[in-house]
């Protein structure tokens, strides 16, 4: 999955919950670069000062949890991916290819995450997303 690197939009978000290892600026120091690789390839964590403080920022200023919040957990970190994505306007296909899955595949993760969240259609899917805060509307 390709992200973008700001701190401004949703990107950050989501390259972590897709699994990124952490963020650094482009300004990092070569010693603090070499020091972020070994903690990334121990499998730690790691996120540079002005990012965290960003992130904190946002974090306490995201709405709570909603009754979603329970039957989110549920679904597998591939059924939230989709989720997001058919929350985003994407079509199966899309989903497909931005996941690099089958479109077969892609129509499972969101067919078991419509039958865990008790989402009659696509449209409920898209509205369960935004209310549990799954995704956020994106300024243009």
């Amino acid at each position: 999955m390709q992200c973008k690197v700001t701190v401004h939009g949703e990107y950050v978000f989501d390259a972590l919950r897709a699994g990124a290892a952490g963020f650094l600026v482009k300004d990092i120091l070569p010693e603090d670069l070499l020091h972020a690789v070994r903690v990334a390839a121990r499998g730690d964590a790691l996120l540079a000062p002005t990012i965290t403080r960003k992130l904190i920022d946002r974090y306490v200023t995201q709405p709570p949890p909603t009754r979603l919040g329970g039957a989110l957990a549920e679904l597998t970190g591939r059924e939230r991916e989709a989720v997001a994505l058919v929350a985003h306007g994407l079509s199966n296909d899309e989903i497909a290819d931005r996941l690099v899955i089958s479109p077969t595949t892609a129509k499972t993760h969101i067919n078991r995450a419509m039958a865990k969240l008790r989402a009659r259609d696509r449209a409920q899917l898209v509205v369960l997303a935004y209310e549990s805060s799954l995704v956020t509307p994106r300024s243009t």
